[in-house]
């Protein structure tokens, strides 16, 4: 399970806005506890792909490795990443099956036309074979 605080959801629909009709990506910052994550603050990234940014996203090394300290310099973990899916459905594809890594929590965003919508979570198995869907909390529309 993954819960995101209203201001994380905020960030993450806007990033996908403002990029579409490119993939954004960014950082799920945190703290994580018998087995449910929290998500406090999201980190951008820039989608470091020079090709098919419409359809795939990457991360530079150091851009991790910044995103690291930065969690770590306020206590707060790197839990997992977000990307959006412009025109597509909230369900990771085959790419980010190959290129994801086992334990992370990952979000995806699907933008339609521009609009954000649905927001999904998935976790990758040990063997990378299958991504599972977990439940998202996101807060009442209200707050």
């Amino acid at each position: 399970m993954i819960e995101l605080d209203a201001k994380a959801v905020h960030a993450i629909r806007e990033h996908g806005r403002e990029t579409y009709p490119e993939e954004c990506c960014g950082a799920l910052l945190g703290t994580a506890d018998k087995g449910a994550a929290r998500v406090t603050r999201v980190e951008r990234i820039e989608n470091s792909r020079s090709v098919e940014r419409g359809r795939r996203y990457s991360i530079e090394p150091l851009e991790y490795a910044r995103v690291e300290r930065a969690a770590d310099g306020e206590g707060l973990a790197v839990l997992g990443f977000y990307h959006s899916h412009p025109d597509h459905p909230a369900v990771p594809s085959q790419y980010d099956r190959e290129h994801g890594l086992p334990f992370f929590h990952y979000i995806v965003l699907a933008v339609a036309a521009g609009s954000p919508g649905e927001i999904a979570s998935f976790v990758l198995s040990e063997d990378r074979g299958v991504f599972e869907r977990e439940e998202v909390l996101l807060p009442d529309p209200g707050e």
